[in-house]
């Protein structure tokens, strides 16, 4: 193992061979010190895949794909530029796949490229900011190379790396920058009411990432004793966590614990998580596993859509034909929830986006999540519980939350497809 601290002296193709797949963390975890001298280094490489998570930095660009094959889960992020220039192939599988996958090499992982703490008095690196489908990869992985980064929060995990993981350590002195956020709007504000309504006390919440998930977590404050089981976290989790509301007491596993594979969030979250023993890293064979998630009584799984259809029927992949989204976990956590006692599934959207209804008669993209596994669909107009209803039935509910504008229309297509 070579140690080496200065980025400008690594050559990554003493490393990295013409064909080999290269990933690194998603999001935040990226190691963009490393990532980006990839890129500066592709040519000198020879073509290479990689296969990116959800991107939040500009690392991987469209005029790159005559050097580099890009493969992703999802088309979050910049990975959405690389989508609508068609250079981004997808992976469509459930999150809690892939790790089988890169253990049968079915995904070949050849070289991961990691960001990592700056390792404890035992010698320990943490994973950081995200284990997910990393733990997976470096054991399988040819060649591992960490970028050490004292920027990187130490957090509290199953396990840990050593020296005698990585054949490169590379000494970086990169801040993290904070997540892009937005003031959630006044319709998300409305839909985060109508689920907050949803939630019991004492629940085990999973949630995505955005200003609706943010805005639901903000409307909880008057909550008691929840938990957390989710494969992200962000800002609002800390805050609940800060004010007592989230304290993990209730859960039925991991106590006094919030469970997550991956974080995302500002700089005073990347402080909080640091060495707080209440939130601690998985991998995606724990936080996604079926095993795992049964043992969870009032598990409320909270997700998002593209759209959904009058008999329940989610689309959260595809929208105007360009791959926005994933199949991701939502699956693994929605029949989690509906199995769960006291659990439920939430899907939550607006009603419409920029003059389109997103409450539809007939979804434009795939089927994300079958009808039959449908629970809540939360919009700013109300709540549709779709659970143990007909056909006939679950159409009038969903017209109930769709966009006023929109209802007459959706009733007469409804009746055009003999739907009621």
């Amino acid at each position: 193992m070579k140690t080496i601290d200065d980025i400008s002296k690594v050559d990554l193709s003493d490393y990295i061979q013409s064909g080999d797949c290269v990933v690194w963390g998603q999001a935040q975890a990226e190691p963009r010190s490393l990532t980006t001298k990839l890129m500066q280094q592709r040519q000198q490489i020879g073509k290479f895949k990689v296969f990116l998570g959800i991107s939040q930095s500009p690392t991987c660009l469209a005029e790159f794909a005559d050097d580099i094959e890009y493969l992703s889960y999802c088309g979050a992020g910049y990975n959405r530029a690389l989508a609508q220039h068609k250079v981004l192939d997808i992976l469509p599988v459930h999150y809690s796949q892939l790790p089988q996958l890169i253990a049968a090499k079915q995904l070949q992982i050849d070289v991961v490229l990691i960001q990592v703490s700056v390792a404890n008095a035992q010698g320990q690196y943490s994973y950081s900011l995200a284990q997910d489908y990393l733990k997976v990869a470096i054991q399988h992985a040819r060649v591992v190379i960490a970028e050490v980064n004292p920027h990187a929060p130490w957090v509290y995990a199953d396990h840990y790396l050593t020296s005698d993981d990585f054949d490169l350590i590379v000494l970086t002195e990169r801040h993290i920058g904070d997540a892009a956020t937005t003031t959630p709007s006044s319709i998300s504000v409305k839909i985060a009411q109508h689920v907050a309504a949803c939630i019991p006390n004492h629940a085990t919440l999973q949630l995505g990432i955005g200003s609706i998930p943010e805005a639901i977590l903000a409307a909880l404050e008057h909550h008691q004793h929840l938990g957390v089981h989710s494969g992200m976290i962000s800002d609002g989790v800390m805050d609940l966590m800060q004010k007592g509301i989230i304290d993990n007491q209730k859960k039925s596993i991991d106590i006094g614990q919030s469970i997550t594979g991956l974080i995302a969030g500002s700089a005073a979250l990347h402080h909080y998580v640091d060495h707080n023993p209440a939130i601690q890293l998985r991998p995606t064979e724990y936080t996604h596993d079926a095993k795992t998630l049964a043992q969870l009584k009032q598990f409320i799984a909270i997700n998002s859509a593209i759209e959904v259809d009058l008999t329940g029927q989610v689309n959260a992949e595809v929208a105007n034909g360009h791959y926005i989204g994933a199949v991701g976990g939502a699956l693994d956590f929605i029949r989690a929830a509906n199995q769960s006692a006291g659990g439920v599934s939430i899907i939550a959207l607006p009603s419409k986006g920029k003059g389109f209804s997103r409450i539809v008669s007939q979804l434009q993209g795939p089927v994300s999540t079958p009808r039959s596994d449908a629970g809540l669909i939360v919009t700013e107009y109300g709540v549709a519980d779709l659970r143990g209803l007909s056909i006939r039935q679950r159409v009038e509910k969903m017209i109930a939350i769709a966009d006023p504008v929109q209802q007459a229309q959706l009733e007469q297509q409804a009746m055009d497809l003999a739907l009621i």
